[in-house]
């Protein structure tokens, strides 16, 4: 169960890359080139709140369980 944890850290970390790309790429940066007011606003949430919480809390989650942290002690 514990190898399990450690491969899907690595999954954690892949996981949140791809939700970061996603957001800055398919949401955040066609906001910034529409240059309105309206979709500026969203475009900077998005680049300068949710991603790096997002991006951070799974890489975060998936360092520590490659490293063993939530292995249980029999």
């Amino acid at each position: 169960m514990n190898f399990i944890k450690r491969i899907l850290g690595i999954v954690w970390i892949l996981l949140g890359i791809a939700a970061g790309y996603y957001l800055l790429v398919s949401q955040a940066f066609p906001k910034f080139a529409t240059g309105s007011t309206e979709d500026l606003v969203p475009a900077i949430i998005y680049c300068f709140i949710l991603a790096p919480i997002i991006v951070g809390g799974m890489f975060v989650f998936g360092l520590y369980a490659m490293q063993g942290e939530y292995n249980q002690e029999d």
